[in-house]
């Protein structure tokens, strides 16, 4: 069965958080949320492709790294457009007002950023495959349910 969607790039994939594998299945069950739980619920598999979406346990665990880089550089990003459009003075409390005023940007967009971190951290271990239609999905070793009763 062919797929007639738009093909999506690698970064188009990512920041709309769809499977890496197919490039078509949804990652997460609800729209983006304030509440942690709900925005973070994912499917176990691509509803597309049938890709797992947990590898193994504790599989986004690394998430904190990426999500910590994201907003390191959204830092940088604002600092420097701060000191390029407002600047910073000695005499004034204007570095204060960029970090407060960063502080509740990162807030914001923390229910965004904790997405995009799995988004980015599942694409980084789950290669793109144009003819997953012709494969069946991985199931990963330490996941595998038909297995997990033989210790």
């Amino acid at each position: 069965m062919p797929s007639t969607s738009v093909k999506r790039s690698y970064l188009s994939s990512v920041l709309t958080c769809r499977c890496p594998r197919c490039r078509e299945g949804k990652l997460f069950t609800n729209s983006t949320q304030a509440s942690i739980k709900k925005n973070l619920e994912m499917p176990v598999q691509c509803s597309v492709c049938g890709q797992p979406t947990e590898i193994e346990v504790g599989f986004y665990y690394g998430t904190g790294y990426v999500s910590y880089a994201l907003t390191v550089a959204l830092s940088v990003s604002t600092l420097v457009a701060w000191w390029v459009l407002i600047g910073f003075g000695l005499e004034d409390n204007r570095f204060i007002y960029w970090l407060i005023s960063n502080a509740v940007l990162l807030l914001l967009l923390q229910p965004f950023l904790m997405r995009l971190s799995r988004s980015i951290w599942i694409s980084w271990f789950v290669s793109y495959d144009p003819d997953w239609q012709e494969h069946e999905a991985d199931t990963p070793e330490r996941m595998d349910v038909k297995q997990a009763g033989n210790w």
